[in-house]
């Protein structure tokens, strides 16, 4: 191909063996793609593609990676909103035409791939290796509770004494060497209890206490921690640790581990009430989340 495909707040480059993906950066694109800027793509990294309508007058061509193919999309483990999806090209419904010609040629060079590439046969095979490039560190977020930076070689996780609990203040700042690491578990900032814990080799997932007191983990909250800045994070350490020989725990399995802990929600509520005293939050906003942790106790 060679050809370049425009939409909405992205370009598809085609090239001959990747998609090149470049982000709008207006203050209408999402901020996940602005803080991406661009991805290559390789056809052998993508499952499937798909042309459906969009929303007002929209048609969406969808590229569907493979599982382990992305640091990124295995980092959110199904978490992201669709407008955040960096793999979906929205257009005009007048280019619909042109879109499904698109669509065609790149399953093709998908198909291609597939049954070029060893091990590629079948989409539920994953990769031994991640085929799109993570984002690169030095990265850094700030948390509700703490600062989190990731160097290439290990994360340090520096406590707030503004939100961090009694038992991180304990603990005492963090570094994780990645040598040390076998995953990351990320719980999107758009959910009351998200959050960002570094799981270490050998240990169980059940000995996993509340993120909110766990040393290994810092939490989220209105303004901290934002998918554009915590998730390229996420997926920088998953790359790491599995370009060091590690085995990464699968995060959605990781994430499903963490249960309805009932000191996990007391703590959470704790939360919400000092948000709502700070101003924070409204009555409205208080009253909902309020109900909605009693209702998981």
């Amino acid at each position: 191909m060679g050809d370049v495909l425009a939409g909405i707040h992205a370009t598809w480059e085609f090239e001959t063996d990747a998609v090149l993906i470049r982000f709008e950066r207006g203050i209408r694109a999402p901020r996940l793609y602005q803080a991406l800027r661009e991805r290559t793509v390789p056809y052998e990294a993508l499952a499937s593609v798909t042309l459906s309508p969009g929303k007002r007058g929209t048609v969406v061509l969808h590229a569907v990676p493979r599982p382990g193919a992305d640091p990124l999309m295995e980092a959110a483990a199904g978490q992201l909103k669709e407008s955040s999806d960096p793999y979906r090209l929205v257009l005009p419904q007048e280019q619909e035409t042109l879109a499904e010609f698109y669509a065609d040629e790149l399953r093709g060079r998908v198909e291609k791939a597939r049954t070029a590439g060893p091990g590629l046969v079948g989409d539920s095979e994953r990769p031994e290796r991640f085929l799109v490039t993570a984002p690169k560190p030095p990265l850094q977020f700030k948390a509700y509770d703490g600062k989190a930076v990731f160097d290439g070689d290990q994360v340090a996780f520096r406590w707030f004494w503004t939100g961090a609990s009694s038992e991180k203040w304990k603990a005492g700042d963090q570094l994780f060497p990645v040598s040390e690491l076998a995953g990351v578990e990320w719980s999107s900032p758009d959910l009351f209890n998200g959050h960002l814990r570094l799981l270490r080799r050998g240990e169980e997932p059940s000995g996993r206490g509340p993120a909110e007191q766990d040393p290994r983990a810092v939490v989220f909250g209105l303004g901290y921690g934002p998918v554009h800045e915590s998730l390229p994070f996420a997926a920088a350490v998953l790359a790491a640790v599995r370009e060091g020989g590690g085995a990464p725990v699968p995060v959605a399995a990781a994430a499903a581990s963490a249960g309805r802990d009932p000191a996990a929600v007391a703590e959470r509520i704790r939360h919400l009430g000092e948000l709502y005293q700070a101003g924070l939050v409204t009555d409205e906003e208080f009253t909902a989340k309020k109900a909605q942790l009693l209702d998981e106790l």
